[in-house]
């Protein structure tokens, strides 16, 4: 479990902090960033947010008043020297942190990672995690309470949006009676879920459609309709005019068809290589592997990066999830 007596110590023993999470960031990790980063101003601590991106323009509503701050664009890594704690969210994976993976390597600030995910490195960091939270939002929710801190509407509408998408909207297996008694709680905090409902998936762009038309088009399933797969390419962005953040959801989407227990879909990233996801409902551990590739996650839902050629990437991660079915 995770040890709070620890986390509220480094919390209330240092003043400078300098937040940061995972590039290709959902909803989990921008929500917890921005509610962690609103408790401990409510403490009245000197906070830094900073990532390896900038928050993606479907999720910019989260963040109304800018406060995630991208490195090289923003702030440079000098600007973030002198800070006393560095605190990861969301993540413990060197692959997943991008260039602030380098400011974490040379800070001599006290390391914290806050997660949920059963994979991960050894970031030189205290770990405070819980594999069977929901979401990371959940965690951060109970930072709030561990401090006495109220949760104010600045921080239920991200968390809310947090735990809400991380359990594919209160519909996957992850969540429980509890889960649901956190929304009510968010919700009394000044969170509004149809309104969050509408920002995140009511408010497509037409280039959204079309690329999650050509991107379900090739869509092929196997292994009896069990597993079903797809991917994109740079050219498909290029295409439809789509941006990277428009691909978010899009493996949950191919496990609408009925039969299917396995998704994998591979995306091909603006630098190269290919992003991949794996989803499960049945035995398959997506985080055993998505290990084999140096990524992680949870065992219904991880991640990997590969960085070579579609064929060869597609060949590889499908002979893996095949044997793993």
């Amino acid at each position: 479990m995770t040890n709070w007596p620890r986390f509220v110590e480094l919390i209330r023993s240092n003043r400078r902090f300098l937040l940061t999470t995972h590039v290709r960031p959902d909803c989990d990790a921008l929500g917890s960033e921005l509610a962690m980063s609103a408790i401990l101003e409510q403490l009245d601590k000197d906070v830094l947010a900073v990532n390896d991106f900038a928050v993606p323009p479907n999720l910019r509503f989260l963040d109304p008043q800018g406060k995630l701050k991208q490195l090289g664009s923003d702030v440079s890594p000098g600007q973030l020297d002198g800070r006393d704690v560095l605190m990861v969210l969301d993540t413990s994976a060197w692959a997943q942190l991008g260039a602030m993976g380098e400011v974490i390597r040379a800070t001599s600030a006290t390391k914290m990672v806050l997660d949920h995910h059963v994979s991960g490195d050894d970031l030189g960091a205290e770990m405070f995690k819980n594999t069977e939270a929901e979401a990371t939002g959940r965690l951060v929710a109970e930072v709030a309470d561990q401090l006495g801190v109220e949760i104010t509407p600045q921080m239920a509408l991200p968390l809310f949006a947090a735990v809400a998408t991380d359990t594919g909207w209160f519909r996957f297996a992850s969540t429980t009676a509890d889960t649901l008694r956190l929304g009510g709680r968010l919700m009394d905090a000044g969170a509004v879920p149809d309104q969050l409902y509408k920002d995140l998936y009511e408010n497509d762009t037409l280039a959204r459609l079309q690329l999650i038309g050509r991107t379900m088009a090739r869509t092929k399933t196997e292994l009896g309709g069990r597993l079903i797969h797809t991917w994109i390419e740079r050219a498909d962005f290029e295409a439809t005019g789509g941006h990277p953040a428009d691909s978010e959801d899009m493996v949950n989407m191919t496990l609408s068809v009925g039969g299917t227990e396995a998704a994998v879909i591979l995306v091909e990233q603006a630098t190269g290589g290919f992003k991949i996801s794996f989803r499960s409902r049945c035995s398959l551990d997506c985080a055993r592997v998505a290990e084999q590739f140096g990524g992680g996650g949870h065992k219904k839902a991880a991640g990997a990066f590969l960085n070579e050629p579609l064929e060869s990437a597609q060949a590889k991660v499908l002979e893996a999830v095949r044997a793993a079915m």
